[in-house]
C-alpha cells in the first residue's frame, strides 16, 4: 500500500448511538483510516453528550455542515420516555434529523442499494429508485386537538395589519378529533431547487406527486410552486440534460412506479416521502441496504443511514455476543460523503477510492458473503458472517 489520500477540507463527522455508534468505529479502523489521512471535525451527538449540551452540540453540527459544505452522520436516538428514564435524561430532546434538517433546509433523497442476488419484490424494478422527501412541516408540524363535544372548529388568521380570515372546519355533533397543519412557500421553494438540482446531478427523470385534487388549496400550492420555479429556472438545464420533470397525483404515482424498471426520482411531501421511502427499501430488500442524503439548496450535503440505531444487537453487543448486523448503510453513508467532499475538492484520489470501496463491498456481498438480515432475502451460495468479519472480507475486495 502507498501513501494516504491526502483530504484537502475536513468532513463534518456526527457520531451516533448503539450499535450503529460501534460500527462508525469499525468502518474507520478497517477500511478509511488504513488508507486515508481521514480529516475530520467532530461531534458527539450520543445521546448523554446531547443530554450534556442541552442539545446545543446539534445546532453546532448543523452550523458546522453549513460551513463545510459535507458532513456523514450515525443514527442517532430520538428519545421517548422510556429513553429518558434508561438515560436519566433531563428532558426528551428532539430528533437530531429534524433539527439539522430544518438549520439545512434541506431535502432527504433516499436511495436503495442494489446488488445481484438481493431480487426486488416487484419483478419490473431494474434499477433504484430514489425518494426525495421534504423535510418540514405538514403532520410533523401539527397543531392536534381532541374535541370532547358538540361545537364548532375553525382555522383562523389574524393578519399582522389586523385583517382577520376565518374558515368553519367541522360542526361536531360528539366527540371527534381535529388536526391543523402548515407549509411555507419558501421551504416549498427551497424542496423544489434541491430536486432539480439532485436530477441534474443523478441525470435522472424527476416525478412530483400530491393530491391537489381533492387538497385544493394546500396541495395545490406544492404543485404550483414547483412548476413555477422549474419554469423560471431549470426547463432549460433539463432539457439540455435530457431529462424530464412531470406532476402527477400520488395515486397514479404509485400505480406508476410498481409498473416502472425504476432509475428516477420520485418527490413526495413529508409524511409521503416517510411511508414512499419504506415501501421502497422494503420492496427493494431492506432499508439496511438503503442510502440517505440531505441536500441543502444552497448546495450543503449530509450523508446518513436511513436505519435505526440498531439497539436489540447493542444490548447483545454489551453481554459480549457477537453480532451481525449489516454495515452497508453506514459505510455509503462514509463513502457518499467521502466522494462528494472530493467532488467539491477536486481530490480525484478522494473520489476513485470511494468508488473502489462501494464496489468491493457490492462484490462482497455478491460472492455471498453478508450479514445474517442479507441471507434472509439473498439468493444462491450464503456464508454469514459477523460485522467486523464483514468489513475485513470488504477490505480484502479493495482494488488498490
Amino acid at each position: 500500500m502507498g501513501e494516504k489520500i491526502q483530504m484537502i477540507v475536513p468532513l463534518v463527522e456526527i457520531d451516533g448511538d448503539e450499535m450503529t455508534r460501534v460500527i462508525w468505529q469499525d468502518i474507520k479502523d478497517v477500511l478509511l483510516t488504513p488508507y486515508i489521512d481521514l480529516k475530520t471535525e467532530y461531534y458527539d451527538l450520543g445521546l448523554k453528550k446531547r443530554d450534556e449540551t442541552d442539545d446545543k452540540i446539534t445546532v453546532e453540527a448543523a452550523e458546522a455542515t453549513k460551513k463545510y459544505g459535507v458532513a456523514v452522520k450515525c443514527a442517532t436516538i430520538t428519545p421517548n420516555a422510556q429513553r429518558v428514564e434508561e438515560y436519566d435524561l433531563k428532558q426528551m430532546w428532539k430528533s437530531p434529523n429534524g433539527t439539522i434538517r430544518a438549520i439545512l433546509d434541506g431535502t432527504v433523497f433516499r436511495t436503495p442499494i442494489i446488488v445481484k442476488n438481493i431480487k426486488p419484490f416487484i419483478k419490473t424494478w431494474e434499477k433504484p429508485i430514489t425518494i426525495a422527501r421534504h423535510a418540514y412541516g405538514d403532520v410533523y408540524k401539527g397543531v392536534e386537538m381532541k374535541i370532547k363535544g358538540r361545537g364548532q372548529a375553525e382555522i383562523v388568521f389574524t393578519g399582522q395589519d389586523g385583517h382577520v380570515e376565518r374558515e368553519i372546519i367541522h360542526d361536531y355533533d360528539g366527540p371527534g378529533i381535529v388536526m391543523a397543519m402548515h407549509n411555507l412557500d419558501k421551504s416549498i421553494e427551497s424542496f423544489a431547487r434541491s430536486c432539480f438540482n439532485y436530477a441534474l446531478d443523478q441525470k435522472q427523470d424527476l416525478w412530483f406527486a400530491t393530491k391537489d385534487t381533492i387538497s385544493k388549496i394546500y396541495d395545490h400550492d406544492f404543485k404550483d410552486v414547483f412548476q413555477d420555479v422549474y419554469e423560471r429556472e431549470y426547463q432549460d438545464k433539463f432539457t439540455a440534460a435530457g431529462i424530464e420533470y412531470f406532476y402527477t397525483l400520488i395515486d397514479d404515482a404509485v400505480a406508476r412506479v410498481v409498473r416502472s424498471s425504476g432509475g428516477f426520482i420520485w418527490a413526495c411531501k413529508n409524511y409521503d416521502g416517510d411511508v414512499m421511502s419504506d415501501m421502497v427499501a422494503t420492496a427493494f430488500g431492506s432499508l439496511a441496504m438503503m442510502t440517505s442524503v440531505l441536500v441543502s439548496p444552497d448546495g450543503c450535503y449530509e450523508y446518513e443511514a436511513a436505519h435505526g440505531t440498531v439497539t436489540r444487537h447493542y444490548y447483545q453487543y454489551l453481554q459480549g455476543e457477537k453480532t451481525s448486523t449489516n454495515p452497508v448503510a453506514t459505510l455509503f453513508a462514509w463513502t457518499g460523503a467521502l466522494r462528494k467532499r472530493g467532488e467539491l475538492d477536486g481530490n480525484s484520489s478522494l473520489v476513485q477510492f470511494a468508488g473502489d470501496l462501494e464496489r468491493a463491498t457490492i462484490k462482497t456481498i455478491e460472492e455471498g458473503i453478508m450479514t445474517k438480515d442479507l441471507a434472509l432475502l439473498a439468493e444462491g451460495e450464503k456464508n454469514i458472517v459477523n460485522t467486523r468479519e464483514f468489513l475485513q472480507e470488504v477490505n480484502s475486495r479493495i482494488n488498490i
